[in-house]
């Protein structure tokens, strides 16, 4: 698929010298160069039809450019898509231009919308024939009703080939044949509760659903879509939601077997995530091996902080777990430490403070040494401070600095500075519970 979004300097001349009128929208001011002959053409084409139409811009997704570009027919040419609403009607209308020759444009189709706005545009290869179809999602009303209609061209003009109303889309390739599937996710019935989840492939000249596959909450509540990859290497789409008990709910959806299955409620990576000092905590690629790995808070024996040890583990097409990591994050500094698996069942944490000193009980859990200490500097003598009482820089940011100090344990458990070094991370904007 072949597809270029105009988000450049030259796109953002195309709509301003297009609009012909003296107040300009911020979608309108997008426009051509005028030396060209072929973009005077086209913007001469693109203005007479404006006419009576105002641009309406997608709300959401990663095209939301009034004018946008995608090879359609798969003629090796790209398309020009102008997304329009009529100044009378408020009706929406997708206009479709392509290139008759190298100098001359002309308006193709014209695809009329139902719907209040745009809410999101892809483009994607679902069938076997050249180029790419376009994926069109509309708000309906203002009771946040969605229609998702995806439309071909293969036979040289648009044909609709499926249309349902949605809450969330994704376009994925689960089964990896080059051909994109769309997921979509619904409101689940009087009877069912939970959101419903489908899954459509093109076979057969259509595009056809799967068997349905369940949430474990309403869809209002999902706060995270990634798409990863499961530990077998599968794709799969983890979805990620606030539930009625404040913890996160990680759905996992997958082909196993080629049945589309939410391979999460099959197995423990269902039970819900709390938060961990009033943060979120969602599945993150920690090691960065390309597969998702999803939390599991464990109680530490000593635990005067109220904070928590996280075991991270991914999930196979089985729903078999597979311990990765563990850590022990500090969401409010923002910043996490990996630990090796045989001190979780032993290490206690102290705070005082911006100063956590980390501790390690003996066999008989008897007494606790201290291993070593972290330190969260802020003030103007933080340079300084993080070198002093033989402390060592952990992370250096433009405000603030890290540090640590190997305590009298350190050499009982080889703790070294390299490791504290190694292991120290900072928390990667976006986990707190601020995202929806």
């Amino acid at each position: 698929m072949k597809k270029r979004i105009l988000c450049s300097v030259w796109a953002m001349l195309l709509i301003l010298l297009l609009c012909g009128c003296a107040a300009k929208t911020v979608d309108e001011m997008y426009a051509l160069p005028r030396r060209s002959e072929r973009n005077s053409n086209l913007r001469s084409a693109i203005e007479s039809a404006m006419e009576g139409r105002v641009y309406a811009a997608p709300l959401s997704g990663n095209n939301r450019e009034s004018v946008q570009t995608a090879d359609l027919d798969g003629d090796g040419k790209e398309e020009y898509l102008i997304f329009t609403r009529l100044t009378q009607t408020d009706a929406l209308q997708i206009l479709l231009f392509n290139q008759l020759t190298d100098e001359n444009y002309q308006l193709w189709e014209i695809i009329d919308c139902k719907g209040s706005s745009f809410e999101q545009v892809q483009y994607a290869s679902v069938d076997n024939a050249p180029g790419s179809e376009l994926i069109v999602g509309t708000q309906l009303n203002e009771n946040v009703t969605k229609t998702v209609t995806v439309y071909s061209f293969a036979t040289g003009q648009s044909e609709k080939i499926k249309s349902m109303i949605y809450v969330r889309l994704l376009v994925v390739d689960l089964n990896e044949d080059d051909r994109s599937e769309l997921m979509v996710i619904q409101n689940g019935d009087a009877v069912s509760g939970n959101g419903t989840v489908r899954l459509y492939s093109y076979r057969d000249g259509s595009l056809t659903g799967s068997a349905e596959a369940k949430l474990s909450v309403l869809p209002e509540f999902i706060r995270r879509i990634e798409v990863n990859r499961l530990s077998g290497g599968e794709p799969a789409v983890y979805v990620s939601s606030l539930s009625m008990s404040n913890s996160i709910e990680t759905d996992i959806f997958a082909l196993r077997d080629g049945v589309f299955t939410n391979i999460a409620q099959a197995s423990e990576a269902s039970a819900g995530v709390q938060p961990v000092s009033n943060y979120l905590v969602y599945a993150q690629d920690l090691d960065g091996d390309g597969i998702l790995e999803l939390p599991s808070l464990l109680n530490m024996m000593y635990n005067p902080t109220g904070q928590n040890l996280i075991r991270w583990f991914s999930v196979d097409i089985a729903g078999q777990e597979t311990n990765k990591l563990y850590t022990f994050h500090n969401f409010d500094e923002g910043w996490y430490l990996q630990l090796q698996s045989e001190w979780i069942d032993r290490i206690a944490v102290e705070q005082n403070g911006n100063i956590y000193t980390f501790y390690m009980w003996n066999n008989s859990y008897g007494a606790a040494v201290p291993v070593f200490t972290v330190f969260t500097l802020t003030g103007r003598d933080r340079d300084s401070q993080a070198a002093v009482q033989n402390r060592f820089a952990l992370h250096r940011g433009e405000d603030i600095v890290f540090a640590a100090k190997l305590e009298s344990g350190s050499a009982i458990y080889g703790m070294t500075e390299s490791y504290l070094q190694n292991n120290f991370h900072l928390i990667r904007q976006g986990w707190n519970a601020s995202e929806s």
